[in-house]
């Protein structure tokens, strides 16, 4: 039943329920922890034979010595198959350490302060540098801008994707703002994928924002898919390149999520005239990659056809969890009016939102009886939510067991938050 059509005599023999059942958690000592999107240990055993597996062979495809200095932007072998995940060439393609974050940490410091066509080109010369930060969103994304001194404007999640309309009216009206952040396929939290639309209007963006303006499109979740027959995402390099804006895209992935979250992959697509630029900075950090690490995923894999039976094998782990949060939504708040919640067909979370203003006691209830969740506000710029209502579920890293038990913990504190507010405005 709605708690809108529920009677005040309805609301409190409930309360009283739940607050029984919330005594009996509290009574439980319990200690679960929902809060990021970590693989779990099955998902990293999946990777277990890559130990070994080159056997003492350490030469590359052109014959070069792995273990060695060099090779700034990675194996020609690496390129061939990661440009792959990323939907550009392999020309196009730079593979660099064990986290994306790290080279977008680094296209944006690169752009910030030396710029990206030259020193003249520094975004720091302009004075206020902004960003547009999609929301709800990831919150690495916006401590990167906060590091940096980068103001983020927030704008509006659809189900299929950024509101392009306050997206473009933005970016026309205001030449500081230099580039939007993306997690363009399952998008990060709310598990959409971008239409084929918004796709094609992000890539035009380079041609009405001011000048240097990037689209940060970081697909984490390219492969991620719970099955093969999720929504696929449209190509925006494809895009970019009919309307001549390559050197506004840059792409972004890893194989974090893949193999090893801690010694993975990550790599970086965008034009061969922004990679020029970058790796003339990137020089100054680094002398060249883990190019042992590249070549022994390039022989892990084989090809794009082993990758993606790889991802099969992370899909039968991760569907399960994903099945019971949403099991527990469906069968605790249904039709309640206390809350809604997305279905994502791949990545690593699930959005809810809950009634405005409850996120932070919901959360709070839920951590006094022992179960952690994502700090309200995480996915806001600044760790701001105006409405006080998202809440990020990441189900990949319990045990099952200890997923179904979260849950019901949820659940009770959703309902226990909602009556109370409902109640009191009576």
């Amino acid at each position: 039943m709605s708690i809108d059509q529920a009677s005040a005599q309805d609301l409190q023999a409930q309360l009283a329920d739940l607050e029984k059942q919330y005594n009996a958690f509290e009574a439980a000592n319990l200690s679960l922890d929902l809060t990021r999107g970590k693989p779990n240990s099955a998902q990293l055993d999946l990777s277990n034979s890559m130990d070994g597996i080159l056997n003492s062979a350490y030469v590359s495809r052109a014959g070069e010595d792995c273990r060695n200095y060099g090779g700034l932007d990675g194996l020609a072998e690496a390129k061939e198959l990661f440009s792959k995940v990323l939907g550009v060439s392999p020309q196009e393609t730079l593979i660099g350490g064990n986290a994306s974050l790290t080279l977008m940490f680094q296209t944006l410091a690169f752009a910030h302060l030396f710029g990206v066509r030259g020193s003249d080109s520094a975004w720091i010369k302009e004075g206020v540098v902004k960003f547009l930060c999609p929301v709800p969103g990831y919150d690495r994304h916006f401590s990167v801008c906060e590091e940096l001194g980068i103001e983020m404007i927030p704008v509006a999640m659809t189900d299929q994707g950024p509101d392009m309309d306050q997206v473009e009216a933005l970016v026309k009206a205001d030449s500081a703002i230099k580039g939007i952040w993306c997690v363009p396929r399952f998008s990060n939290p709310t598990g959409i994928v971008y239409s084929d639309d918004v796709v094609d209007r992000i890539a035009q963006l380079g041609k009405i924002a001011g000048a240097h303006f990037r689209v940060m499109w970081d697909n984490a979740y390219a492969v991620h898919a719970l099955h093969r027959e999720a929504p696929e995402l449209a190509n925006i390099m494809d895009a970019a390149r009919r309307y001549g804006t390559e050197d506004s895209v840059i792409i972004f992935g890893s194989t974090s999520k893949i193999t090893f979250a801690g010694a993975g992959l990550a790599f970086m697509g965008t034009s061969e005239e922004n990679l020029k630029y970058f790796k003339k900075h990137l020089g100054m950090v680094t002398i060249g990659p883990d190019k042992v690490n590249q070549l022994r995923h390039v022989k892990f894999f084989g090809d794009f056809d082993g990758l993606m039976t790889h991802m099969d094998k992370h899909a039968e782990l991760l569907k399960p969890r994903f099945d019971a949060v949403l099991q527990h939504l469906e069968d605790g708040l249904k039709g309640s009016d206390m809350g809604g919640w997305t279905v994502p067909e791949g990545g690593y979370f699930i959005s809810f939102d809950c009634l405005p203003g409850l996120a932070k006691e919901i959360i709070a209830l839920a951590a006094a009886v022992g179960v952690k969740l994502t700090p309200a506000g995480a996915t806001f710029p600044y760790g701001l939510d105006p409405e006080d209502k998202n809440i990020r579920l990441a189900p990949s890293f319990p045990a099952l067991s200890d997923i179904n038990k979260t849950m019901e913990v949820f659940v009770v504190c959703v309902k226990l938050a909602s009556i109370r507010l409902k109640l009191q405005a009576e």
